[in-house]
Order: structure tokens, then sequence, then C-alpha cells
């Protein structure tokens, strides 16, 4: 299998992509995803690349802490201003090697949209092993289908685009024990590789992104709740560590 450590790391002490800003206020599509995830979510909790805060807003008060690991140290200073209120929300400026937290420490690690950055990704995912206790869940969501990989992917630092016997592999190779492994948004694959491969666009268009999350996700969510299809824009896993 390609491994994507073949690859410089990228810069991550400083985010000056646009992204995060187009795709931040899609309340419907977050919500979808938290309906797999947050039922994983108690206890000590870790979000590997919080951004804004996007996602973590749904979830860090209904957690007993939220560790919130950013590497970018404008979105780490978003996050302070953003949960500083809160006690028991912790803030780390940082890559995941640098956290420093005892193994075995917590009860859940989530990364959406962050796992196709890292070059080591078997290398990350051993770390949150030893970081979870024995039970931990993680949650991850990634990019899936290398077919679709286009400009837009370029554009925002993916290494990769996750096939799905792909992401088993790497999850189960760093000692976890696969729960759930299933394709979400069906619907995104087509617009995405005309966006990427056709219209080599390199910049997202937040009107489109809306338009998207008003019209396209309560159709596909509906559709998908009943069965998974066949493929899809993301790859959404949950795993346990059990020992």
């Amino acid at each position: 299998m390609l491994r994507g450590a073949r690859m410089p790391p990228p810069d991550t002490t400083h985010y000056d992509g646009q992204d995060l800003e187009a795709l931040g206020d899609l309340k419907r599509y977050q919500s979808w995803i938290l309906r797999w995830i947050r039922p994983h979510l108690r206890g000590r909790v870790l979000e590997v690349g919080a951004g804004t805060g996007a996602i973590a807003q749904h979830y860090v008060d209904l957690v007993g802490e939220a560790v919130l690991l950013e590497p970018a140290a404008n979105l780490a200073g978003q996050l302070r201003a953003r949960f500083g209120d809160r006690a028991h929300v912790t803030v780390h400026e940082g890559t995941l090697e640098s956290l420093d937290r005892p193994e075995g420490s917590l009860d859940a690690v989530m990364m959406v949209n962050v796992l196709e950055h890292i070059p080591d990704d078997l290398g990350a995912l051993r770390r949150l092993y030893a970081l979870l206790r024995p039970g931990g869940a993680l949650a991850v969501l990634v990019p899936a289908m290398g077919a679709i990989y286009g400009t837009l992917d370029a554009q925002v630092g993916h290494v990769r685009r996750y096939e799905r016997a792909q992401l088993r592999e790497v999850v189960t190779a760093a000692g976890f024990r696969v729960e759930t492994l299933r394709w979400l948004d069906a619907a995104g694959v087509i617009p995405w590789f005309i966006a990427g491969r056709v219209l080599r666009q390199r910049r997202f268009s937040p009107v489109a992104a809306r338009l998207y999350d008003r019209v396209a996700v309560p159709i596909s969510r509906a559709l998908e709740e009943r069965a998974e299809p066949p493929w899809g824009k993301n790859l959404l896993c949950v795993a346990r560590r059990e020992s």
C-alpha cells in the first residue's frame, strides 16, 4: 500500500485557507456527522484538529472534559476565545506528539477531516490508541475515494482520500477493533469530482456549500439512514481499544 509517510510533513503552525470558513456553518452536515459520533463521546474527550470549534460547539457541554488539540496558532486563539469560559475545556496548541497526556487517560478521541492531512496516519493512530483507556472509542471521519482526488484536495493539504479497505487496514494495524465503517454522502461524490477534477477549482464556494447543506444533505441523510450507499464522499469509522 502506498503510505503518505513518504511525503514531507505540511506546515501546520498557521492556517491561512478558507475551507473552514466555507464549511464552518453547515449545520445540517455537522448534525449528520455527529449523529454517528456523539453517542461515543463521554467522559474525557480529545478532539484532534479542532479548527474553529464548529464541531466542538455541539458536544463540549455534554462531556466531563474536552481537550481541543489544534496545531495552528491562529485557530487555537479562536478556540480559546470561544470556549475560554468553560472550565472543563482545555485548548492545546500543538501537534499530537506535543500533547502531554498520560497513557490510558482518555475515554474517547475524535478526528473529523483530520487524518487525511497527517503523512504518518498509522503513527498518529497508534499514539491515540495509547492515550485511550481500554474500552475507549475512536471516531474518525475522512474524505473517501481516491478517484475523485482533485485540486480542492490538494489546495487544503489532503495527503490522501481513503478507500474503505485502506481505512480499515490502518485502523486495525494501530490495534483498534472496528465497530462501524460506512460510506457517507454519496450525493457529494459527483459535485466534488466536477469541482476538483473537471473544473479544477482551487477555492470553496460558501454559497454552493450552504445550498448543498440546505437541499442535498437532508435528502441524502434520510436515504442513507435507510440503507448504506455503495460509495460516498466520506468514510466514517468508529473503533475501540480492547486492551
